[in-house]
């Protein structure tokens, strides 16, 4: 199967994308995974927001935002000198930390501390609840945010439900997906949460019954792209896996227990395993066709970054390992735009020509076959009359069959 975008690139391929016209801003940036994501689909960046100054520079370097911030998003959110291109949004973009909860969906003990992540300290576990307050500021058409398939899982569906609740009380239509970026063209096998977000003024076109008390704006986000295998990616390896981890994993090759958890071999001919920011530093995947771990270039290709990234100084496994890969987030936003934003036009000139609305008229319906029976004077803006009798019933044609159990009174089979 075709792919629709390509995972190995370069950001000066960017050059050649079709603009779509819409403008997205980026919170959580890191190093831009996301953006990258929406800029191979066509979006345009407005700016980006992260706290961390180094992974911020790295953005800054490679990205180019018209308006960048290096702060806190409470402060962020705070600040009344906001562009006024923030307040007309097509998309806010973000990956607010979760690491409150764990892959089992249990609740951290440290619960409303802060956290301390390469050397800044922030509480964490209020971060989404900030962007959707953001998200209520700034009223961007779509909202997209990124998570750990964690909080699917246990104890944190209490907090998924309160997520929907907020972005319900912000005036906008929730849903979420769990997507595999190896299913989207990536080649990993990175699970993720994400959840999209209409706002409710402009969902009205797309609304479909979900069930029978909730209604969503439809939107197709299946995804079944053909895996891409370690041997497809050419991998070029790079240094050699000494020390401890080299010991495991010739354990590992002579079929004994590996000592660390972490630590197991890849074959060349499946899709690699979800790479994390701790690879190589940590027990992590290795090779199993030779004891090396990945090059630089490698990881680029199973993150999909550009292999043209100035990672700035930090190592590439540190930013690819906490980034959304670029080609997973081109597969979801172009979904968006193909699908609502691109529907979303204002036509006010259509607005003008709208004819003026019939006069209210009564329309005869007569029986047929039963010449006994009276005609059923029915007013047009109702489709059934609620003044009938029985002997009226025949009025329409059969249309069909159907069997009343736990009948009652007949209400349902009148009905039919």
């Amino acid at each position: 199967m075709e792919h629709k975008f390509n995972y190995l690139w370069n950001l000066t391929d960017l050059a050649n994308v079709k603009p779509n016209g819409c403008k997205v801003f980026s919170t959580f940036s890191c190093g831009g995974g996301s953006t990258m994501g929406y800029k191979l689909a066509g979006y345009e960046l407005v700016g980006n927001l992260e706290i961390d100054p180094r992974k911020n520079a790295a953005y800054v370097k490679n990205h180019h935002p018209r308006f960048n911030y290096a702060e806190d998003i409470r402060k962020f959110r705070e600040r009344e000198d906001l562009p006024e291109v923030l307040y007309n949004l097509d998309v806010l973009d973000g990956s607010p930390p979760c690491l409150t909860f764990s892959m089992a969906g249990s609740r951290d003990d440290k619960w409303g501390e802060g956290f301390k992540h390469d050397g800044i300290t922030q509480r964490w576990d209020d971060l989404f609840f900030e962007y959707i307050a953001l998200a209520k500021k700034l009223q961007p058409k779509v909202v997209v945010a990124e998570n750990v398939k964690g909080l699917l899982l246990g104890d944190a569906i209490d907090y998924v439900r309160h997520i929907y609740a907020l972005f319900d009380e912000a005036g906008y239509y929730c849903q979420h997906w769990l997507f595999d970026a190896s299913k989207m063209g990536v080649p990993q096998r990175r699970e993720r949460v994400f959840f999209v977000c209409l706002r409710k003024d402009l969902a009205e076109p797309f609304l479909v019954q979900k069930d029978f008390f909730t209604q969503v704006p439809l939107i197709d986000m299946e995804f079944n792209e053909s895996p891409i295998t370690c041997g497809m990616c050419n991998l070029e390896l790079g240094d050699e896996i000494k020390g401890c981890y080299r010991e495991d994993y010739e354990r590992i090759k002579n079929g004994e227990p590996q000592k660390y958890l972490q630590s197991a071999l890849v074959d060349i001919d499946s899709v690699h395993p979800t790479l994390t920011e701790g690879y190589s530093g940590k027990a992590s995947h290795m090779p199993a066709w030779s004891p090396q771990w990945l090059s630089d270039s490698d990881l680029c290709k199973i993150g999909s970054f550009p292999q043209d990234y100035d990672f700035n100084g930090i190592k590439a496994h540190k930013l690819i390992g906490r980034s959304v890969p670029p080609v997973m987030m081109a597969q979801l936003s172009s979904r968006i735009y193909e699908q609502w934003l691109s529907k979303i036009v204002d036509k006010p000139s259509e607005v003008e020509e709208v004819e003026e609305a019939p006069k209210k008229v009564e329309e005869t319906i007569v029986v047929e076959e039963k010449p006994q029976q009276e005609a059923i004077v029915v007013d047009s803006k109702h489709k059934f009359p609620y003044d009938w009798t029985l002997a009226n019933a025949t009025f329409t044609k059969d249309k069909g069959k159907v069997f009343s159990c736990f009948a009652c009174g007949g209400g349902s089979t009148m009905g039919y």
